[in-house]
């Protein structure tokens, strides 16, 4: 969940927590607040009853009236039960209706006779004015809610788009291209300094990366030299005579051991090129023919490992440099050969979308991690694990994407162009 997401919906839940919580406090607030209202009025009531019985020292009539209603009882002493407030319903005799009251229930003394005194008053007035008033508290927490969630919406999204800028340029940036991180504008200090971080780390990586490729380039350029008068000098050595079978030998594991190291620095070399875009010379590539002659080219390679193999291809061109799609076809079929089975086979299938080479093998899956690393290979493998890496590169310098699949007991490596 995206940080903005998670303070919204924090926010907002806490927001309206504190807002029903205030709203029902304002509503017990303003109920309370009309209560003592009319617990005032009553006692007003009961205090001009008793002005009244004192001047003429007998009760005042009854009375029914619209919103009040007073009503006398002689009661015995010890039948009083003191002074108190409460609410009750009560008939409206004009409109004939139960209303919700607030009564004060006291005991006047009349000559030398105790009277209980009900004096009630309506509360639905009150009732109204409170219900009113809660409606509205919840008309102003709904339109408070909104408020905060347009802020958090556009305001925060607003706030957070420098971030969310310098994070899609972290995302596409890449080594291998030439593009920079440029600096998102933005007044928040934070942002500012991330900014300042980002730029000064790519700058970094960027130097160390052409660093580490000019050395990689000019290792491997220069040690192509003194292999190769290593090798020259081998070669003329071994045509030479007088040489024991142990010398021979000893000779032998020499030639094999510069070979190998001639093969690997040129590999490093090729990989250096392709990653500084240096092998300019693309042209419109038929696959479907160049897929035929590695079929015929690897034809005795696949017969003395009684390996068959079989070719559904469509036509297909693509912009590339012939040099590099040689490359690519033949690591991908000798890969194919060489980690198949006695008596296997292998599936060439070429449409317009892909590139597929299957084929029979052991019968577990790779590691889809390190597949593509440089010097992965199994420990029965001879050779130098820089095939795949070598394809992957070559795929991503023209964006196809190379990409291996475990199916049906058959080893697959796919290119989507």
């Amino acid at each position: 969940m995206k940080l903005a997401s998670q303070y919204n919906r924090v926010n907002l839940f806490v927001s309206l927590i504190v807002l029903l919580l205030t709203g029902v406090i304002y509503y017990v607030v303003i109920h309370f607040i009309l209560t003592e209202k009319l617990d005032r009025d009553l006692s007003i009531e009961e205090e001009e009853i008793r002005a009244y019985v004192g001047t003429y020292h007998k009760l005042p009539l009854p009375g029914d009236f619209q919103d009040q209603k007073v009503a006398y009882r002689p009661v015995k002493k010890e039948d009083t039960s003191g002074r108190n407030f409460s609410n009750c319903v009560y008939l409206n005799e004009k409109e004939q209706e139960e209303e919700p009251g607030r009564s004060l229930l006291t005991y006047i003394m009349v000559n030398k006779q105790l009277f209980e005194v009900t004096v009630v008053k309506s509360r639905l007035e009150a009732e109204g004015l409170v219900k009113l008033i809660f409606l509205i508290t919840l008309g102003i927490i709904a339109f408070l809610l909104l408020i905060l969630f347009l802020i958090n919406r556009f305001l925060l999204n607003s706030l957070w788009r420098p971030f969310y800028g310098i994070l899609d340029q972290m995302k596409a940036f890449n080594l291998a291209d030439k593009n920079e991180i440029n600096a998102e504008f933005s007044k928040i200090d934070e942002f500012t300094e991330l900014n300042q971080a980002v730029l000064s780390m790519s700058q970094r990586v960027k130097q160390d990366y052409k660093e580490l490729k000019s050395f990689t380039d000019n290792a491997s350029h220069e040690m192509m030299t003194p292999l190769a008068v290593i090798n020259s000098k081998l070669d003329t050595l071994i045509q030479t005579a007088g040489f024991s079978d142990q010398q021979g030998e000893l000779i032998e594991d020499i030639y094999l051991a510069v070979g190998r190291l001639s093969r690997l620095s040129h590999s490093l070399l090729l990989l250096a090129k392709i990653e500084n875009n240096l092998i300019k010379n693309e042209e419109l590539i038929d696959l479907k023919e160049l897929l035929n002659q590695k079929a015929r080219q690897f034809q005795e390679l696949l017969q003395s490992n009684e390996i068959s193999i079989s070719l559904n291809l469509e036509a297909k061109a693509v912009s590339m440099s012939k040099y590099l799609a040689d490359i690519l076809l033949n690591n991908l079929m000798s890969n194919a050969i060489r980690h198949n089975l006695k008596s296997g086979h292998i599936d060439v299938l070429l449409s317009a979308d892909q590139l597929i080479f299957s084929n029979t093998g052991i019968a577990t899956a790779l590691d889809d991690t390190r597949t593509f690393e440089r010097f992965n290979k199994t420990a029965s493998s001879e050779g130098m694990g820089l095939g795949l890496a070598i394809s992957r590169q070559i795929c991503n310098l023209y964006s196809f994407k190379l990409s291996y699949q475990y199916e049906n007991e058959k080893h697959s490596f796919i290119i989507s162009f």
